[in-house]
């Protein structure tokens, strides 16, 4: 029988009700039959379901790392709850009896082989097909280029009616955006949407809905905000002119290495991040920390997770963007306690905690050698890295937080203050950054064991606090020299 284990079950499923729909299913008694194949690829169970005839559900294991659940129910979430009670019965270890794998199934497993097959090489095409090809890749990306050229000169023509309005509120003072004149600014944010400005455009919305707020609660942080969100919008516009400009002058339209591509509001491909060389084979990834927020002006919820590449030493983000009027049908991103074994993972552009990317992975416990590796990441002497840190804090562009391994000697209280200090004597403030909702200082005061703010390795958030004027700490996660676990304080 494969090895299922609890962990594999909830990074499937959807959401958390549908683990636990599944899991009633499977403890009540909900299968009457189940069934599997002597390969132990493909599994397959009679549910009752409210109707007259059980449901037929199946879990096709064909490729380990992106199982494909199938299932007769009328229900829009997949792996929908029957699927998920099949795995705890496969978990359990119930007993299968012994099946074919269905025509269908097998049809099915071809047509996914057939597409993802890779194309002909050069030498295996006839002298037609190869000619016949090339007419059909250049009648492609000529058309290709025209509508990527219009869409640049568009979105020029968008950037210089959004800086005109930036100049005006800059000139006029945020004060003045409020009452009747909000209005103008909503109008602005409807305009962005046809320029194919969706990155600006949704500046635009969380600099309305910050003055918004500010203006009802006088709330001086709601304020703060909306004047970074204004440094962003400004310098946003400023580097992508530009950057579109270049491009039209050297007629190259093509999608190259740039964070601007998105922050415009460009959507990545995996097939275009791989055609830039943006991929990395065989990767495994322990996940240090994770969060959801949730953003008022675009009614959207992130799931953010901060993992390390344990065979590159890099800290990289996973986000799994969910609209709140989509909620019910996206599945969501959770804590994953293990170590996830990628065989194809992209890379987006940027600088600091980009993002990755993947469609499919297995999951594993992590190993001793595993935690050697966080350990060795972590960053011995946090004076060494300030300049690095500074530069990518100050890029308006980027993310206002950059997480880092730290190694530390011991952490404890100046005054109100935590600092963690190093072996070699530097030291680092830790304070929560106020773009994280959840506070994680006061939890270094209620440890099970104050042995574990002597000798390990912490993740921390590095932000600038314009308050003190310097760069705090917000501490994630904390990893004891002489236990392998990670010890989350935000999850």
């Amino acid at each position: 029988m494969k090895n299922i284990t609890e962990q594999q079950i909830m990074s499937l499923a959807p959401n958390a009700a549908a683990a636990s729909n599944g899991k009633k299913i499977s403890n009540s008694g909900g299968f009457v039959k189940l069934y599997k194949s002597a390969d132990d690829t493909f599994f397959m169970g009679e549910c009752k379901g409210s109707g007259k005839n059980p449901y037929i559900t199946s879990a096709d294991y064909v490729d380990p790392a992106k199982p494909v659940f199938r299932c007769s129910c009328p229900s829009r979430q997949f792996p929908c709850k029957h699927s998920l009670g099949l795995m705890y019965e496969m978990m359990k270890d119930k007993t299968f009896e012994p099946c074919e794998i269905p025509e269908d199934i097998v049809r099915k497993r071809g047509k996914i082989a057939a597409k993802n097959a890779p194309e002909k090489s050069p030498e295996e095409l006839t002298p037609e097909e190869a000619a016949k090809l090339a007419k059909k890749k250049a009648s492609a990306a000529k058309t290709a280029k025209k509508a990527k050229s219009a869409k640049l000169e568009k979105q020029l023509e968008g950037l210089e009616l959004c800086e005109k309005a930036v100049k005006e509120l800059v000139s006029a003072g945020l004060g003045t955006m409020g009452g009747t004149s909000l209005s103008t600014y909503q109008n602005l944010s409807k305009q962005l949407g046809d320029y194919y400005l969706v990155g600006p455009q949704r500046l635009v919305n969380k600099l309305i809905f910050e003055i918004s707020v500010s203006q009802v609660s006088n709330a001086e942080a709601h304020y703060d905000k909306a004047i970074d969100i204004l440094e962003k919008l400004y310098t946003l516009i400023k580097k992508s002119r530009d950057y579109i400009n270049k491009k039209l002058e050297s007629d190259d339209v093509s999608n190259d290495d740039t964070v601007l591509y998105e922050e415009l509001g460009g959507a990545w491909k995996i097939t275009e991040l791989e055609a830039i060389g943006k991929c990395e084979k065989n990767a495994r990834m322990a996940q240090l920390s994770f969060w959801v927020d949730y953003d008022e002006s675009r009614k959207e919820y992130t799931d953010t997770g901060v993992w390390l590449d344990l065979n590159t030493a890099q800290v990289y983000l996973t986000k799994n963007y969910r609209p709140l009027k989509s909620l019910k049908y996206l599945k969501a991103d959770d804590t994953v306690f293990g170590a996830m074994n990628v065989p194809s993972m992209v890379i987006y552009p940027g600088e600091g905690n980009v993002r990755v990317r993947w469609e499919a992975a297995e999951f594993s416990e992590l190993t001793e050698d595993d935690f050697a590796k966080i350990r060795n990441a972590a960053v011995k002497s946090i004076n060494a890295d300030a300049k690095e840190i500074k530069n990518l804090l100050k890029n308006a562009i980027q993310s206002p937080i950059l997480f880092k391994l730290v190694e530390f000697k011991q952490i404890g209280k100046i005054g109100e203050s935590f600092v963690l200090k190093q072996s070699g004597g530097d030291t680092l403030t830790l304070l929560d950054c106020p773009e994280l909702v959840e506070t994680t200082v006061g939890k270094l005061s209620i440890l099970p064991n104050a042995s574990l703010l002597e000798n390990g390795v912490m993740l921390c958030g590095f932000w600038y606090d314009a308050a003190s004027r310097a760069i705090c700490a917000m501490p994630m996660a904390i990893v004891p020299n002489d236990e392998d676990t990670i010890l989350r304080l935000l999850y």
